[in-house]
């Protein structure tokens, strides 16, 4: 990885996924260790390269010949697995590179995770690995494996298949092994990302972009390192049609505590990952299971283009729960045409309720293949994206009756339809395991047992490409460092940006006060802010709507009797009643840099909690979906006979105070708020950017 801020992958990986020779550095018949573990799966793997056993003091290990140190194999080593503790870990690196390692997996822990001494002795031996042109994975991993060139450095075997999975958790990927056995799936890839002090999750997630052995990448990450490599290596993924699940921790509120300003307040390291996988186009799981259901889905050719679902059933009941689920995952269960429904009628009987969802009400026990009509005829149409099957199909196999070769007819005739077009068919039954339902899931159809899965799994087909997938990710070149963050200085920040505000005057008497107002420069009715508060509003520093002259002085004394602050601003007023108060502010995020809030503003921005988020910088595409995302968007669009706000203006503003913080990454949070948006246009009320490290940061 470049060190500027353009993201340009240049790690060449061969040696970590297929080396040609390997090595296990602590090599032990101690079955209770990982050099044991690690060592007997490598040599039992099958593949024809080269595998040399590393123990200090000799002998045999596993009933194989050992090195006393890997630099004594007669050949160079490009893959060299160290499991030794932290205090023999410098001695391994010095080894293995003069060994010729391209690669080291080292699953040696007690380092930067534990002291600062261990810290210490990590930083040396990345050191050292770099200046000798190698790549590390881990230390404090698990190992890699390839099953695609049968390389096995962990301690537990699994399936192989078509699924990368990268993990900061052993056990997740031992649970999430096993659900996909469950499913028939498989890993490709496997890599434990431990500590990333040097090959990251970006850098990994790049490699399998051209690896013909992956078809989608499942991901669980506690930390992303670099984020905007991250979003950049999961756009390539996207490019290729391999899909990326990511399992991310840290919903918890906890997170955003003790922050200053309402940006911070409100921005949570979840939202900061949901901005980056909108930018990258990933679909954000919360549970394993979760992220297998959507894998089995996934890992299929075909893609809804839009959010229309048709629902088939054998049950109302059935029928009628799956279009709430349907709803509650953003999708969209339209009502089908008259037309259409007569066409479904034909293709069934009269009692059939037609018009989605689409029921076949008993036919099915008179006609199996009844179900391939309604199926063809679903994927056939204009009017539909995607189809959810739900309810009693696999029943009459499982039960081997009378209708058990008409269903596994019918099931046939499914499979053949639905790989002769591009519309995904999702099904759900209460017979996973009946004849006919493993003709479905041996045709490539995905399976599952509850609709809840099922109705996830359609809309994990169901690709919504955030406008932020083509926005830039590479920040500009910074611009000359902020210093200065009192309000008037904030302010001009933003007005030379493009942000509009109202007139204004910086007064420290009652003189300057009257000579201002008198030139008309702001002219009433005014409103006086007291300088040096952060949140003026909650501090009784801004005095609104002052008339005349009488008004503004009394106001004015008040102000400097009560908070005595070093200077007062008096500014044009603004007619709160004719527009929409709106947020829009950004803070430094230390992985993914600069993200973008916009919400609902004002003094009850916590209170409403209406906020969307994006990485900066912004285009104007994707400052008005931010926008329209929020659920106060109606109030932007004309509610209850308003006029709709100049949504082009107020998205302006967004764009400039994304580049302000995309071009001063010294400032750790800004905002303007409010911003007062109306069918005229858009005025900015007032402003607040916080250095990083400043007191008021924390």
């Amino acid at each position: 990885m470049s060190a500027s801020n353009d993201i340009v992958f240049t790690r060449d990986l061969t040696s970590l996924f297929n080396p040609r020779s390997v090595g296990v550095i602590g090599a032990s018949d101690d079955p209770a260790k990982w050099g044991n573990m690690i060592a007997k799966h490598l040599i039992t793997a099958g593949h024809s390269r080269n595998v040399y056993l590393v123990n200090r003091r000799g002998g045999k290990v596993l009933g194989h010949d050992v090195l006393e140190k890997i630099s004594d194999a007669p050949e160079p080593v490009d893959l060299v697995c160290i499991t030794v503790p932290a205090r023999g870990l410098l001695e391994a690196i010095d080894d293995s590179l003069a060994a010729g390692a391209k690669a080291l997996v080292v699953i040696t822990a007690g380092l930067s995770e534990l002291s600062e001494e261990g810290r210490a002795i990590e930083e040396e031996a990345l050191r050292r690995v770099r200046a000798a042109g190698a790549h590390l994975v881990g230390p404090n991993c698990l190992g890699v494996v390839d099953s695609t060139s049968a390389l096995y450095l962990s301690s537990d075997p699994f399936g192989a298949g078509n699924i990368a999975v990268l993990s900061q958790s052993g056990n997740m990927v031992i649970d999430v092994d096993r659900m996909l056995a469950d499913e028939g799936l498989g890993i490709s890839r496997f890599v434990s990302l431990g500590n990333q002090s040097d090959v990251s999750l970006a850098d990994l997630m790049h490699a399998m972009v051209e690896h013909d052995g992956t078809r989608a990448v499942a991901i669980y990450a506690e930390d992303v390192r670099n984020g905007r490599a991250f979003v950049t290596a999961a756009r390539e993924l996207a490019e290729v049609a391999k899909p990326v699940v990511l399992l991310a921790p840290g919903r918890s509120p906890a997170a955003s505590r003790g922050a200053a300003s309402h940006t911070g307040s409100l921005t949570s390291p979840a939202r900061v990952i949901d901005a980056a996988c909108a930018a990258g186009g990933v679909y954000r799981v919360e549970t394993p299971d979760q992220m297998v259901h959507a894998l089995v889905s996934l890992v299929g050719p075909r893609r809804a283009r839009g959010r229309r679902t048709a629902v088939f059933t054998d049950g109302g009941g059935h029928g009628a729960i799956a279009c709430d689920a349907l709803t509650s995952r953003g999708m969209d269960v339209p009502r089908l045409s008259d037309e259409l429904g007569e066409l479904l009628r034909q293709d069934m009987w009269d009692q059939s309720p037609v018009f989605n969802p689409v029921d076949l009400a008993g036919m099915g026990e008179q006609d199996p293949m009844s179900y391939h009509r309604g199926v063809a005829r679903l994927l056939a149409s204009d009017e539909v994206d995607s189809v959810l099957w739900i309810g009693y199909f696999g029943g009459y196999s499982h039960h081997r009756g009378a209708l058990f070769d008409g269903e596994c007819e019918a099931a046939r005739a499914v499979v053949e339809t639905v790989n002769a077009q591009s519309k995904p068919l999702v099904v759900e039954t209460m017979f996973p395991d009946a004849p006919s339902i493993k003709i479905l899931r041996d045709g490539g159809i995905p399976i599952y047992r509850g609709i809840g899965d099922a109705a996830g799994a359609v809309a994990a087909l169901t690709p919504v490409i955030s406008p932020a997938f083509n926005d830039t990710v590479v920040l500009p070149v910074a611009k000359a460092p902020v210093t200065e963050t009192d309000y008037i200085a904030t302010r001009s920040l933003f007005s030379e940006a493009g942000v509009p505000f109202p007139d204004l005057a910086v007064v420290a008497s009652e003189d300057e006060l009257l000579i201002a107002v008198r030139a008309g420069k702001p002219s009433f009715p005014v409103v006086l802010k007291a300088m040096g508060l952060l949140h003026k509003s909650d501090a009784g520093g801004v005095i609104l709507n002052l008339k005349d002259e009488g008004e503004l002085l009394s106001a004015y004394r008040d102000l400097i009797q009560r908070l005595s602050p070093p200077a007062v601003t008096v500014e044009a007023m603004a007619d709160l009643s004719q527009g929409v108060e709106v947020i829009v502010g950004s803070q430094q995020d230390p992985r993914f840099g600069p993200v973008v809030l916009v919400g609902l503003g004002g003094v009850f921005t916590e209170v409403l909690a209406d906020v969307a988020f994006a990485l900066a910088p912004l285009s104007a595409e994707t400052a008005k979906s931010l926008l329209l995302s929020l659920r106060g968007a109606p109030l932007l669009q004309g509610a209850r006979g308003r006029a709709p706000v100049d949504l082009d203006a107020l998205a302006d503003v967004v764009v400039a105070v994304s580049h302000v913080a995309a071009s001063h990454p010294e400032i750790a949070e800004l905002e303007v708020n409010p911003v007062l948006a109306s069918a005229s246009g858009c005025i900015a009320l007032d402003a607040r950017a916080i250095l990083a490290g400043s007191d008021a940061e924390h």
